[in-house]
């Protein structure tokens, strides 16, 4: 993947260079980002703060720059890891005890959060004995952060007031750290809805997961409750943010990053029949489809007043047994943030806990579905739904799932854009094969239809241009890339290459006598069937010899160019 910093230039130097040779009529849609990426429409001071927060946001914290005493990573990325800045397969574990007087998060024995790493053997931390609850904890992260954030307070109460009794989530108010007048916001962030704002996840983070005490919680964590091992275990002057030595403190520095982040893309974007199905079984009374952040004028003009497509209601909803069991203030053990679904396709493993990883994208999906069924859950109703649809319907809804986190034009669904989705492949459709043909957002071609007109056609291609990983090259210069070519009439490249026969070597010249004719034919003949490489017959590549070979050698007929 390009580099964020140069990828508007990048996109904006390949239009004009396009525009100048008189070939392209500009799509009237931007590429989505892909995760990880920063917004549209940031300023280029903006875009230097996100890569400067980019870098911070992998830096290694050591014990000698603050991390520690006890802690769970050294840098942020590793457990927000897929992409940088999203969710990842990191775990921590929450502990506590229940009994008759309810429960208690064990605070002055460390809890609730466990921090499984020490600097050194004697600040280590172990769950305590008198623990009877412990809970695994999955990296859970959302990308668009700054997005999510700038949601209004009303509009998540008013989706809350909207909600059935029997499935209406709880607003949790939190305090925001960087506030010093006490305000309070509806929390958004966190397995429990606890964090209202980037910067205090920031701080809450850096503090709670590697040790780094800030400005905003300048204080040391006891390693296991005792506050008496804290100057035998760390003694970096406090607080020790920033670690890196210049004047921007780290906590800022990741909070524009995060704050920048753009979110998963959709693809397509919209009209899947799943999508009906999704919110005719009530799926999207919680997972709310859309939001428009605050108009704000105080708001970067990035975040102010944009459409977002989160599938998620940032509310808590009770979960019954499928809950983690750890009461958060005023958030109950049953109860648990509904997660956004954006990017769920590249999510693994989900649920709270990690419970469902691996297998299929279907299979984890189909299981996560039918878990909110489980006893004294609000999500009943919606499994018991979904069960009773017939198995096209089932998959018509999951194929809408997984287009949340869909790169366009990715067919094979490997996160990148390259010549496998110009020619395809076993996983997937791709353009070349798609090119002219009309297609409705439930079909496979419709990874390749961007604008959404109905047809693969010229009008994607200068936005397949830009989303092209590989080099883009002109090898017979004639103004037009040769992949737009290819895609366009595939029997310029035969050999699937990646470059226009007419500017290979004369690949139907087997003998090397400088022109294609009847000893060639002779040659291919007697290397006919299958054939492992290297194998000059097999003109097309693609394991034998046989009449696609001859179509093409006669297609190449004459002396070589």
């Amino acid at each position: 993947m390009r580099h964020p910093r140069f990828q508007r230039v990048y996109r904006g130097l390949i239009a004009l260079i396009a525009m100048a040779a008189g070939q392209m009529v500009w799509a009237q849609v931007d590429l989505q980002p892909r995760p990880g990426e920063p917004l549209l429409g940031l300023t280029p001071s903006q875009l230097d703060r996100f890569e400067a927060g980019l870098a911070a946001y992998q830096l290694t914290i050591l014990p000698s720059t603050g991390l520690g005493p006890v802690f769970n990573q050294q840098s942020c990325a590793s457990c927000h890891n897929n992409p940088v800045g999203g969710p990842g397969a990191q775990f921590v574990t929450r502990f506590g005890r229940l009994d008759k007087g309810g429960f208690d998060p064990l605070e002055s024995l460390g809890g609730s959060l466990l921090q499984s790493e020490s600097i050194s053997p004697d600040c280590s931390e172990v769950v305590p004995a008198s623990a009877n609850i412990t809970s695994l904890r999955v990296t859970p992260g959302v990308l668009a952060y700054g997005l999510v954030e700038s949601i209004l307070d009303s509009d998540l109460l008013a989706i809350r007031d909207s909600q059935p009794a029997g499935v209406r989530g709880d607003a949790r108010m939190v305090g925001m750290l960087e506030d010093p007048d006490g305000g309070e916001r509806v929390g958004r962030f966190g397995w429990k809805s606890q964090i209202a704002t980037v910067m205090t996840f920031s701080a809450d983070a850096a503090l709670n997961e590697m040790g780094l005490t800030n400005a905003l919680l300048p204080d040391e964590i006891a390693p296991q409750g005792d506050a008496s091992m804290i100057d035998l275990c760390d003694d970096v002057p406090d607080p020790e943010d920033p670690p890196d030595g210049h004047p921007v403190s780290f906590i800022q520095r990741v909070t524009d990053f995060q704050r920048y982040l753009a979110p998963p893309p959709q693809t397509p974007r919209s009209g899947m029949t799943g999508e009906l199905i999704f919110e005719q079984i009530g799926c999207a009374t919680c997972h709310v489809p859309s939001f428009t952040t605050s108009s704000d004028p105080l708001l970067e003009e990035a975040l102010r007043g944009v459409e977002i497509r989160p599938y998620g209601d940032f509310l808590l909803h009770g979960m019954g047994l499928a809950g983690d069991g750890i009461v958060d203030q005023s958030a109950t053990g049953q109860q648990l943030r509904t997660p956004p679904l954006w990017g769920i396709r590249f999510r693994s493993p989900i649920w709270h806990d990690g419970r469902f990883a691996g297998g299929t994208f279907e299979e984890r999906m189909t299981y996560a579905i039918y878990e909110h069924g489980l006893f004294a859950s609000q999500g009943v109703e919606a499994a018991t739904a979904f069960a009773a649809l017939n198995s096209t319907e089932k998959s018509l809804l999951i194929q809408f799932l997984d287009s949340l986190g869909r790169i366009e034009f990715d067919a094979d669904g490997d996160k990148q854009v390259i010549w496998d989705d110009v020619f395809g492949s076993d996983d997937g459709t791709g353009i070349a094969e798609c090119y002219g043909l009309t297609c409705t957002p439930d079909d496979p071609c419709a990874i390749h239809d961007v604008n959404q007109d109905g047809v693969v056609d010229d009008d994607d291609l200068p936005l397949f241009v830009l989303a092209f990983d590989e080099t883009l090259e002109d090898c017979d210069g004639d103004g037009i890339w040769d992949v737009e070519q290819i895609i366009q009439d595939v029997s310029l490249d035969m050999n699937q290459d990646g470059s226009l026969d007419a500017c290979d070597d004369c690949v139907a010249d087997i003998d090397g006598s400088g022109s294609v004719e009847v000893n060639d034919v002779l040659l291919l003949l007697s290397s006919w069937g299958e054939c492992s490489p290297p194998c000059d017959a097999d003109l097309n590549n693609d394991g034998s010899v046989d009449v696609n070979d001859v179509l093409m050698l006669l297609s190449l007929w004459g002396k070589c160019p």
